[in-house]
């Protein structure tokens, strides 16, 4: 059960995943760690609390980051790992990646775009037992870092997180795979993972070593991620739930949104980042899409990409206004099964239910291939790796491994 990182050991296969601005904190992330999980912080705008904020935004978000992971690593008390995610798209991606991992973070997670010089960065600070990892949607991402980081730098991911397209926030697929998603008709969570592990394969027998994938993006419950890790995850990554807990550090009122939302409370909606996201309907979205909203007056151009001239609004005041608990002008992310979130509960009550979950679940008798046969045999030693319940083992059946 437990995952062996960059020779650290994650006690339970649970990521929480990153979620910002401000919803990710050190207290959500301190307490997931604290009980064997990995807690993720967002560097996205982390500083926006403090008092010099407004006039001086880079030095305030690397001061709070710096701070914000050591506060989370006492609250750990070493019990897991904390990490920080990292948006690719901001603009200061690489200073808060330098951050973080002078601070001692044990992981630095990357999405919204690919890392593609994150390896350069960690070799800069001089950090070499972080643990680095990007956001994937897929096989071909998968593959295309791992080459990168190969050729460029002589590494591959430590672990790779796979956002299937029921994730919550920002998402890796195009906007109508995001909109088919949202309509009942998404890609399986268990397809991507069969590409990612073939993408992974060769890498993992160059380097000799695992290289552990966390399935993310609409799981439900344990029994859903012992689903997973008997086709190859090593564990997953959840988000929203963790939003309705005592220590996540977004307001009563954000939590309280979140709480009353139903399932047609969901959409999909285009990020001034430039990719299709998952978020509650708020006002601010309805007048988005009837073209009523005010134009941006004010931007720190805190996104690479974004253009304020363009864009519908100003994501970073948007995200802190949800944060804050302004329903009508906030952005909430979240993720597909929102609506089935409808209580508040304790970051060790939600990972104690997952695990029961995983626990009381019956490990797969079966399961497929990708929808396209692999090109080698690398991704079915992959999937042999992980070991079989206790007594059996796999055995192949033309497109199809059962357990015998």
């Amino acid at each position: 059960m437990a995952v062996s990182i960059r020779g650290k050991t994650l006690p339970l296969p649970i990521v929480q995943g990153g979620m910002g601005i401000g919803v990710s904190l050190e207290r959500l992330a301190g307490a997931v760690a604290a009980n064997g999980g990995m807690g993720t912080l967002s560097a996205a705008l982390c500083g926006f609390k403090e008092p010099d904020f407004r006039e001086n935004a880079r030095e305030a978000n690397l001061r709070a980051l710096t701070r914000q992971v050591g506060r989370a690593k006492e609250l750990a008390k070493g019990a897991g790992l904390v990490a920080v995610n990292v948006m690719a798209a901001a603009a200061q991606y690489a200073d808060s990646v330098r951050t973080a991992l002078r601070a001692g973070v044990d992981a630095v997670v990357c999405g919204a775009g690919l890392p593609k010089d994150l390896p350069g960065l960690a070799a800069e600070v001089g950090n070499e037992d972080a643990a680095l990892a990007p956001v994937v949607s897929g096989g071909r991402s998968a593959a295309l870092i791992c080459k990168l980081w190969d050729r460029r730098y002589g590494r591959v991911p430590d672990f790779v997180v796979l956002e299937g397209p029921l994730a919550g926030g920002h998402l890796g697929f195009s906007p109508e795979e995001a909109r088919e998603a949202q309509a009942g008709r998404p890609r399986p969570l268990y397809a991507l993972l069969g590409e990612v592990l073939e993408a992974l394969a060769p890498f993992r027998e160059k380097y000799g070593r695992d290289i552990p994938v966390f399935a993310a993006g609409g799981l439900r419950s344990g029994a859903e991620l012992r689903r997973c890790m008997d086709q190859g995850a090593a564990g997953g990554q959840f988000a929203t739930r963790f939003i309705a807990t005592e220590e996540c550090d977004a307001s009563p009122a954000y939590k309280r949104a979140l709480l009353d939302a139903k399932a047609e409370d969901i959409t999909i909606v285009q990020s001034p980042v430039g990719m299709p996201g998952r978020a509650l309907r708020s006002p601010l979205i309805r007048r988005v899409e009837e073209g009523t909203q005010p134009k941006i007056t004010r931007c720190d151009r805190c996104l690479a990409a974004c253009d304020c001239k363009t864009a519908p609004y100003c994501i970073s005041q948007a995200l802190i206004a949800a944060v804050e608990g302004d329903w009508e002008n906030g952005l909430f992310f979240c993720g597909a099964n929102a609506g089935e979130v409808n209580r508040l509960s304790m970051v060790k009550e939600q990972m104690e239910q997952i695990m029961n979950e995983w626990t009381a679940a019956q490990s797969s008798s079966v399961f497929y291939t990708p929808d396209r046969a692999p090109s080698t045999p690398a991704w079915w030693r992959t999937c042999m790796r992980r070991s079989p319940p206790s007594g059996r083992s796999w055995t192949p059946r033309g497109r199809k491994w059962t357990l015998t």
